[in-house]
């Protein structure tokens, strides 16, 4: 086990080296230009995201489809991702990874918008649609586009379930002392019982959990942060200094370096957001929507609730707890920093591990959704089955697993994503400038695509 761990960081550190970087972060940034900084238009696309699209087609409304990728993406990466991050590149990771979730706004709306243009509808009359769709219909490259599908299905099993499922069991048994494969069935159990209703009960689930537990965690983050109010502006300083120096001296601790800190806070931020990853796509493709750019801005709202917000609180949590006290951080894990932090609140510890298991309970529902596109995408919709009782098997499997070949695991699935995907949406951001252009900037939002019927 220890030389595989070994094994799969060698790949993982070699594939997000100085070309994956400069491609992810390349992306985010060209088509914010070239979308004359969309982001602008967040507070719009939160009211469309809340907003039913009477009369159009699809599978689930606007806002379920929000929240199914919602599920998928707040979960582990907010919360242990954040913590991981700033142990191995220091407190300047936080500042990358806030800002990959900024540019990556523009990147989840174009990569949303070609999902919804480019989908289609399956055997069963049910729209469908993501990368795998946009790359053989958009570009007309089916080996790449079962590539991206067959990347996909295999990333499953890591960042969308074993991550998920040994996160639980872990602060379920270091706050309960609940024995971790007890913790792993209970889980497993409950999601089997979601996972098999489908896309509709998956998303009905999620339209309930996500929100209620967002806030819940934000109001606990808030609390801390008023705890360490006189550490904020030393952490907040400390958060850029380290992403731009070579050492970040402060706090009793040594940050990572320059590379370091934007190494682990880019795949922290994109194991977190997802933007450009390709997966939020597949469940934008269901949603009910007009046209591909009122998707596409419900969509990129979800990179704006997660690291713009989530990810960024959780890092000054992280860091302004390290400086109020940072004996109590001495030797502490990768994953125990964010616990640490919530020991400040009163029940802290408590409020994490409802949030924690929550969190990543929904991320498990979403990241299977993907998985069974995917795989019908591959093998037609009778495989199905057998992918979900291979993954809720892994899912349990997932709690006795080693941390480090877990979150190694996934950054490497998620660096080959990620490169298809990529490669896509910028040889199709001619066609998202256009969709853009049309239904954004000449005000024809309410008007009904072909694509989306």
């Amino acid at each position: 086990m220890q030389t595989l761990t070994q094994v799969v960081k060698a790949c993982s550190d070699f594939l997000w080296g100085v070309p994956m970087l400069v491609m992810l972060f390349g992306t985010h940034l060209f088509l914010t230009v070239r979308l004359h900084f969309v982001q602008r238009h967040t507070f719009k696309a939160i009211r469309l995201s809340v907003t039913p699209d009477k009369g159009s087609e699809g599978e689930v409304s606007q806002f379920g489809a929000l929240a199914t990728a919602l599920a998928a993406t707040i979960g582990t990466g907010n919360i242990i991702g954040v913590s991981t991050a700033i142990a191995l590149g220091g407190p300047g990771a936080v500042l990358w990874c806030w800002l990959t979730g900024v540019f990556g706004i523009a990147t989840k709306y174009g990569e949303s918008l070609l999902a919804v243009k480019y989908r289609t509808r399956n055997e069963k009359g049910a729209m469908v649609g993501g990368p795998m769709y946009t790359i053989e219909r958009g570009l007309h490259w089916k080996w790449m586009a079962v590539l991206f599908a067959a990347l996909t299905v295999v990333a499953t099993f890591g960042i969308g379930c074993t991550v998920q499922s040994h996160a639980i069991s872990d602060v379920v048994h270091t706050t309960f002392g609940v024995p971790m494969a007890v913790s792993g069935a209970v889980v497993t159990l409950l999601s089997a019982v979601v996972i098999l209703g489908g896309v509709k009960a998956i998303a009905q689930v999620c339209e309930k959990l996500v929100p209620f537990m967002s806030l819940f965690y934000i109001l606990g983050c808030l609390a801390i942060l008023a705890i360490n109010w006189n550490f904020l502006a030393p952490a907040l300083a400390l958060i850029v200094q380290g992403a731009f120096s070579a050492r970040a001296l402060g706090g009793g601790f040594v940050g990572g370096g320059v590379m370091a800190a934007c190494r682990y806070g880019m795949a922290r931020g994109l194991f977190s957001n997802e933007s450009g990853l390709g997966t939020a796509p597949i469940a934008a493709a269901t949603a009910q929507t007009k046209n591909p750019v009122r998707q596409a801005l419900v969509s990129m709202t979800g990179t704006f609730w997660d690291t713009v917000v989530v990810c960024a609180m959780t890092g000054l949590v992280v860091v302004s707890s390290m400086m109020r006290d940072p004996a109590a951080f001495a030797g502490a894990g990768d994953d125990a920093m964010t616990r640490l932090a919530f020991a400040n609140l009163p029940g802290g510890q408590y409020v994490l591990t409802l949030a924690l298991s929550v969190f990543a309970f929904t991320t498990i529902l979403g990241w299977s959704f993907y998985g069974e596109k995917c795989v019908e995408y591959l093998f037609g919709a009778r495989a199905i089955t057998a992918y979900r009782v291979v993954y809720l098997a892994v899912l349990f499997l997932g709690t006795v697993t080693s941390l480090d070949l877990v979150w190694n695991f996934s950054d490497l699935m998620n660096g080959l994503m990620a490169f298809p995907n990529l490669v896509s949406v910028l040889l199709l951001s001619g066609v998202i400038v256009k969709e853009t252009r049309h239904y954004l900037w000449e005000g024809r939002l309410d008007e009904a695509s072909e694509e989306t019927v």
